[in-house]
């Protein structure tokens, strides 16, 4: 990044150091992988993910510096045991980096509509086009191995039509069956079940290899949220005679020596939990039967509440990094007084 001479913005420094937490999280994460990895044909895209984080936070750290801004703590190698013992298998691995790349598509994407200085903006798109190029190889290895969960199909519609009826966006009815489910809707209801089904296993492992018993109640916890969201997603979608998601072997091994700290692990739920908060509301927003829309709703709250209980145990443990914020300026008066 080359030097600019306008200041950054308070969105611009969001950005930067959401992405520093981020990609200093991944790559611990990525580094244990590479060391565990069995597959030959998963390890160079682990690499390839493992060395774009490293270039990431070169990156950025070059720029907290022409900044004078203070460099986050993040995560380094004392969040990480890379001598741990295999946790995860293969499979969990390659599904776990395509759900990752999807959740870095989503944020990058964000960070550059928010980003006005030029030589942000051209970082960002770079890293949404590295992001995008390791999500299609991920999802490419998927699907040669028979491991991809394709979206349920739909007959080809034979013409256009339009709604002629109120009742094509209620949910509810004592006296007619519910209309069937859009396409917009069962995409969905697919993606939600995905992500929930890769965060109860995350969950699962973390709360299995957790020394803290309030960290493991709290693991288990959302394992069993992300179950019941899956059920509730899955009757959605065999109420319309659609069979919900299969999984494929996305499993953990039974190892319980911790790979990575109850700090690193919190943080990684915790980001999770917001990224399902926010793929409820574009849910939410994009169906149209009631219902669902309603199911969306309270779900986050569930979500939300969670998290919440999660950021109070990071905050009791000192584990809880502080994003940059304004002054306090009535705080100032009192301490000048």
């Amino acid at each position: 990044m080359t030097k600019h001479p306008t200041q950054l913005t308070s969105a611009e420094i969001a950005c930067i150091w959401t992405n520093y937490m981020q990609d200093s999280m991944s790559k611990c994460v990525l580094s244990y992988f590479l060391q565990t990895v069995e597959d030959e044909n998963i390890r160079p895209l682990i690499q390839g993910a493992y060395d774009i984080s490293c270039a990431h936070i070169e990156e950025l750290t070059t720029l907290f510096q022409q900044e004078q801004i203070p460099l986050p703590t993040g995560f380094t190698n004392e969040d990480v045991n890379v001598k741990a013992p295999r946790l995860y298998t293969d499979a969990f691995m390659l599904n776990y980096l395509a759900h990752m790349t999807r959740v870095g598509m989503l944020g990058y994407s964000g960070f550059t509509s928010m980003g006005a200085r030029k030589d942000l903006k051209t970082y960002f798109i770079k890293s949404l086009q590295e992001v995008s190029d390791l999500f299609d190889q991920s999802t490419d290895l998927l699907l040669a191995k028979g491991l991809y969960i394709r979206a349920p199909y739909i007959p080809y519609p034979t013409k256009t039509d339009f709604v002629d009826s109120h009742k094509y966006l209620s949910g509810f009815s004592l006296f007619s069956k519910q209309r069937p489910l859009n396409a917009v809707e069962i995409s969905h209801l697919y993606m939600n079940s995905i992500s929930n089904h890769i965060g109860s296993k995350l969950s699962l492992s973390f709360a299995q290899i957790s020394p803290d018993e309030e960290v493991q109640n709290w693991m288990l916890r959302g394992r069993d949220i992300s179950r019941k969201h899956m059920r509730i997603f899955s009757k959605a979608l065999l109420n319309n005679d659609i069979e919900s998601p299969i999984s494929s072997d996305v499993a953990i091994t039974d190892s319980t020596t911790p790979p990575f700290s109850d700090k690193l692990m919190m943080f990684h739920m915790g980001m999770l939990s917001a990224t399902g908060t926010g793929n409820y509301a574009t849910s939410a927003s994009a169906s149209q039967r009631s219902d669902l829309i309603i199911n969306y709703e309270r779900l986050s709250l569930e979500v939300a509440l969670y998290a919440k209980d999660g950021a109070d145990i990071m905050i009791r443990n000192q584990w809880m990094e502080q994003l940059p914020t304004t002054l306090d300026k009535e705080q100032l008066v009192k301490k000048k007084k």
